[in-house]
């Protein structure tokens, strides 16, 4: 974990965090392809001076969540897990704002992770009725319900909608990529926009 003292955000947090993840490169490991690891990723703050630039008519910062959506490559599949999670968001009381598409590099993955590859959106949800103070029990809520509505609906595969993170405060990106390469994969990482006061970061081995 690299973060600030004294709780100031910035871009080198950021940059010291991935340079860090870069060098648990030790601590993966990688199958049959030597360029699709078990798993890394990294948590930020949500950069929300970034969002303000990227998506039009955001609230103040902590007045909306953002969900880091995995979905199915399936349009129509896609489409209706997108509906499920509007649908679990407004039964919570919030207010879907918009939807993003997060920018990615696939070539920073190898053939396996690529062959799985999910389309990795955003989603920005309003407080709605809901009380600031309550939002991120809610946004948990919501994500869970949804989760277990497609699974149980069956709208999409094994593990093809999934949200690693729906928060007013953290966000997370991760990926079946090495470690060094999760940057590669989301360049926005590199967007001296994107400040955080602290970032955690993970490589994954798996022993099962």
């Amino acid at each position: 974990m690299v973060c600030s003292l004294r709780g100031e955000k910035s871009h080198d947090i950021v940059v010291k965090a991935l340079d860090v993840l870069a060098n648990l490169e030790h601590r993966g490991a990688t199958g049959y392809d030597p360029d699709t690891g078990d798993g890394a990723g990294i948590l930020l703050h949500v950069p929300h001076a970034f969002f303000s630039e990227e998506v039009a008519g955001l609230p103040d910062a902590g007045a909306y969540g953002v969900g880091m959506v995995f979905l199915p490559q399936d349009p129509g599949c896609r489409a209706q897990c997108e509906r499920t999670l509007e649908a679990c968001f407004a039964a919570e009381g919030l207010e879907v704002l918009a939807w993003r598409d997060v920018p990615v590099c696939p070539e920073a993955v190898g053939e396996l992770g690529r062959s799985t590859l999910p389309v990795i959106r955003q989603v920005f949800a309003g407080c709605g009725r809901v009380a600031r103070e309550h939002l991120d029990r809610h946004l948990f809520i919501a994500r869970k319900v949804a989760e277990n509505e497609v699974r149980i609906a069956g709208l999409a595969g094994e593990g093809t909608f999934y949200l690693p993170s729906c928060s007013s405060r953290t966000l997370v990106y991760k990926g079946l990529m090495r470690s060094f390469r999760v940057a590669d994969f989301y360049p926005e990482l590199r967007d001296p926009r994107v400040v955080s006061g602290l970032a955690l970061v993970h490589q994954r081995y798996s022993t099962n």
